[in-house]
């Protein structure tokens, strides 16, 4: 009897966009025959955990970065963290190495987890980052993390390698030490045609404080919106709560099945500029305006790329009113690429003996 190979796949814990992409690699690893085992914490790990309720989920040290209020003072916060970042990662490095003896692991799937590899294993990591936008310092924080990424065996980023992409600059740049797999966009749900139910779904994911300054504000601004709402505050919680007014109905979080339905049913998502926004409203060919997390580069930049090329409008948290809304019929939304993983191929990695 052939025993499935383990393959641990361990996301990053900073929103829930590199938890919800993984969504799909999962699914692909149980349909060709692998078992997943997921390694994550905090709230990357519980939303993951409601997905996949069979699948062995462990703890790994948390990095525990929280967001300044004030989005200027983001790469500052980002310095005074990081003596408690490179302990988290030496501390996840330690706890890899021990999970790939304990459970006799096959193969890493890292998604931005820095210190979850291993020599001894095939290890991936995936990342639409091969550039680290950090203003001045680009530079150095690329630097850093380019070096970080050569200890693993590949790199997969979730993009298309043509000119026809969503990353830009982030996702595409010479590394020539580093075998980089393009993989194409990731998704966890499914275009279909349903009846438009809702005007405008608010979908909230992000580091705190960030999150709950951008809800307080939409809570606020939706107020008097004279049309349906749904808003999703993105707080993963034991229990799904909804409450509902005359307009708006609110919901702590869903699980995939159903957001994917809300969204195809919505006319208008406003969101983050997080890239897995970006895919999984891409692959539904949705319209979107966005409100890039203060301070955070990435964010900023996809946000004025998609805006300067004409696919959504955005603005930032500072400058948002529902009077904003009225520019979304100068953009022409985003549209889905046509793109299928081959899955078969990019798992031979962990067939080699």
């Amino acid at each position: 009897m052939n025993l499935k190979k383990r393959i641990l796949i361990a996301p990053l814990n900073w929103g829930l966009g590199h938890a919800t992409r993984c969504i799909p690699i999962i699914n692909a690893l149980i349909t060709h025959n692998y078992e997943p085992i997921i390694a994550s914490d905090g709230n990357a790990l519980s939303l993951l955990k409601k997905e996949f309720p069979d699948l062995k989920a462990i703890t790994l040290p948390s990095y525990d970065i929280t967001y300044p209020k004030k989005g200027q003072h983001f790469k500052l916060k980002l310095l005074q963290s990081s003596p408690k970042l490179m302990k988290a990662i030496k501390a996840e490095k330690k706890a890899t190495n021990t999970i790939i003896e304990d459970y006799n692991i096959d193969g890493v799937i890292s998604d931005n987890r820095l210190g979850v590899h291993n020599k001894n294993v095939p290890c991936v990591f995936m990342t639409h980052q091969l550039q680290v936008l950090s203003g001045s310092t680009t530079w150095l924080s690329t630097k850093l993390h380019q070096k970080i990424i050569q200890r693993f065996h590949e790199c997969w980023v979730p993009d298309n390698l043509g000119d026809i992409n969503l990353s830009g600059v982030l996702g595409h740049t010479n590394m020539h030490e580093m075998p980089i797999k393009y993989i194409g966009p990731l998704s966890r749900f499914k275009k279909e045609t349903l009846d438009i139910k809702y005007d405008v779904m608010v979908l909230l994911s992000g580091p705190e404080p960030q999150r709950t300054l951008l809800e307080d504000k939409l809570l606020d601004a939706f107020k008097h919106f004279n049309g349906k709402v749904i808003f999703i505050r993105g707080i993963i919680e034991n229990e799904q709560y909804i409450s509902e007014d005359s307009h708006m109905t609110i919901y702590n979080f869903m699980i995939s099945d159903a957001l994917g339905k809300a969204i195809n049913e919505s006319d208008l998502v406003v969101c983050r500029s997080g890239y897995t926004s970006i895919m999984d409203l891409t692959k539904l060919s949705k319209k979107a305006f966005f409100i890039p997390t203060p301070g955070q580069f990435e964010q900023e930049y996809l946000a004025k790329r998609l805006t300067d090329l004409g696919y959504t409008a955005s603005c930032t948290q500072d400058d948002f009113n529902i009077e904003k809304l009225n520019s979304i019929s100068e953009y022409k939304g985003l549209n889905a690429m046509d793109y299928e993983v081959n899955y078969k191929k990019l798992f031979s990695l962990f067939e080699s003996e």
